[in-house]
């Protein structure tokens, strides 16, 4: 017995004097569909007893503005639930298939069987207490316009409430490219660019073939400048007048470029006012069902289903709606497509999730007026498989042309967004190719208008670069011949070409350089569903109009939830300062009950 005890008590001793079990950490990657190859990688640590410690996204190339929640939420949850197998973030799929998928393929590659880690796991959440919450103005929706209506309503001194059914703010602002059209008509800059603020409205009006409200255009047009110097003084950075440039179906260059890419900049300087206040109060995950109205018929709140399903009451003074529009409910668009067809599943969209029209079926409810809702943008230039704007090799209307699967150009580049729609769709496949060269990218390292360079874009597959036209056409999958001859042609009407400044065969007058420097790169787009024009009818106030042309008491709307400003054709460059221009109105009318 005593040896026994000896041999024990000097094990014991033994297991005392050995490290505690490390912690094992593993690294690995997946494919986006947006970043393309290896666009995640991930850095995960498991604990001695083999369940998730940490999970750390180190790397992700999708989509700014969209990648930065699934890469901050998705690890939480692994971590929270020992699995990894866990929801996707709404509007953020791919980037959270890409991550989950990181994840498994570092614990397989480092030998760890993930059968238990992959099990699904069921999140119980307890749902809270109802409540009734007061303001002076609510604002359904934490897009563009939302919060430019809601940062306006404060300034002017209300107390506000935003709300967004989504799990964070942007809409589809911050999917754009950023554009913002707007005309300083006293700088010299626009006089030598022949460009007016009067200018901006007639082509505003003509691109929408005059189905524009005059007034609503004229207003979107006149404030628009001043819009650009409001945003300055909230502490966003613009690159300057200098650099304005003609976004596609802009038709003239005037579109402001913010120092951030995409849209991100509106909401790196939105959220950082909104912190620094406390009478704007943001409400994420939060979906307004039905907007209230008091025995005269006047907007006097909202009721929404809260983050754990629980019923959230707001009464406010005032309501503004900045839901968005409704380019993601095929339902919706198919019904009320009045220029395309059809517009079913197959077409794809550049807009986020939450475009879903709930601000009409709600102003529906009111019986508010609702104007040209068969005014359905598609643009040429979507993802082909996507149907995003990122990828977009493009800097500018200028430096590049479209070619179809023969190599063949077939319309006016710097033409409307429908025409260049409706010449696409009548080529092989409805499908083009973007062609330009290194004028705007001389290294490949420089960035597109969404943050990502042309060599990632090339490593993603997402374009193609070669260092000759016939190397490019090959990758292309287009003649060789066809594509050099119609270059040549093009290049002809260019800077330094024997017919500058003459429009060519299909009318385009907007040309630049020649596409003569290689490396030369090409990058395919399809039709997408992007912008719905129609929506509510609202005066230069932004008041809401019902059925019988009264102006609902209280009740305002900004953003693509309203009709009646650009008609049948919204020009490039024009949606971005719509929703600060009447996302201010829309604030400044409900904080003063104009």
């Amino acid at each position: 017995m005593k040896k026994i005890l000896s041999v024990l008590l000097a094990l014991a001793m033994l297991l005392c004097a050995l490290p505690a079990m490390a912690d094992t950490t593993y690294t690995g990657t997946a494919d986006s569909q947006i970043g393309g190859k290896d666009a995640v990688t991930v850095s995960v640590t498991l604990a001695d007893d083999g369940s998730i410690k940490e999970v750390v996204v180190t790397e992700c190339k999708d989509t700014k503005g969209v990648c930065e929640l699934p890469c901050e939420q998705l690890p939480k949850q692994m971590v929270a639930l020992n699995t990894i197998n866990v929801d996707t973030v709404a509007g953020a799929t791919m980037t959270s298939n890409a991550i989950m998928a990181a994840v498994k393929a570092a614990l397989e590659n480092g030998g760890v069987d993930v059968t238990a880690l992959m099990e699904k796991k069921e999140v119980v959440v307890e749902k809270a207490a109802d409540e009734t919450l007061a303001c002076d103005v609510v604002v359904i929706g934490a897009g563009g316009a939302g919060l430019a209506a809601a940062i306006s309503a404060e300034q002017n001194g209300a107390k506000v409430i935003v709300v967004e059914k989504m799990p964070k703010v942007g809409g589809n602002t911050i999917l754009a490219g950023g554009a913002v059209n707007a005309v300083n008509d006293r700088s010299e800059f626009a006089i030598k660019q022949n460009d007016s603020v009067f200018w901006h409205y007639t082509q505003t009006l003509k691109g929408g073939d005059y189905q524009g409200d005059p007034e609503l255009v004229m207003t979107l047009v006149s404030n628009a400048y001043d819009a650009i110097e409001w945003t300055k003084s909230l502490g966003m950075e613009w690159q300057g007048e200098d650099k304005v440039f003609t976004v596609s179906g802009g038709l003239w260059p005037r579109a402001w470029k913010p120092v951030m890419v995409a849209g991100t900049g509106f909401f790196d300087t939105y959220t950082k006012y909104i912190d620094k206040t406390d009478k704007i109060d943001l409400m994420l995950n939060t979906k307004a069902e039905k907007i209230l109205v008091n025995d005269l018929g006047a907007a006097c709140g909202i009721v929404c289903t809260g983050e754990t399903g629980n019923t959230v009451t707001i009464n406010a003074k005032s309501v503004v709606v900045a839901t968005g529009g409704f380019a993601k409910n095929v339902e919706l668009r198919m019904a009320y497509d009045a220029i395309w067809g059809t517009l079913d599943a197959s077409v794809l969209s550049t807009n986020h999730e939450g475009a879903t029209g709930d601000g009409v079926k709600m102003l529906q409810q009111l019986q508010a007026d609702f104007i040209q809702m068969g005014n359905i943008q598609l643009l040429p230039l979507g993802d082909p498989k996507t149907g995003s704007l990122s990828g977009n090799i493009e800097h500018g209307v200028d430096s590049r042309i479209f070619v179809n699967k023969s190599g063949l150009r077939y319309g006016d580049e710097g033409g409307r967004r429908d025409d260049m729609t409706r010449d696409l769709f009548a080529q092989e496949d409805a499908l083009m190719w973007i062609v330009m060269d290194s004028d705007t990218y001389p290294t490949g390292d420089e960035l597109n208008n969404f943050g990502e360079t042309a060599n990632q874009l090339v490593a993603a597959g997402r374009a193609v670069k070669a260092d000759t036209l016939d190397e490019l056409a090959a990758l292309m999958g287009v003649d060789a011949e066809n594509l050099k001859a119609t270059i040549a042609e093009y290049n002809r009407y260019c800077v330094g070409g024997d017919l500058e400044g003459q429009a060519d065969q299909f009318g385009r007058t907007l040309f630049g350089q020649p596409i003569d420097n290689g490396p030369f790169y090409a990058g395919a787009r399809v039709p997408t569903v992007h912008h719905t024009m129609g929506g509510v009818r609202i005066d230069t106030l932004c008041r809401v109009y019902n059925e019988n042309g009264e102006i609902i008491k209280n009740l305002y709307a900004a953003g693509e939830v309203t009709g009646g400003i650009h008609g049948t054709n919204r020009l490039g460059g024009n949606a971005l300062t719509d929703t600060v221009v009447f996302g201010r109105i829309a604030g400044e009318s409900a904080a003063i009950g104009k």
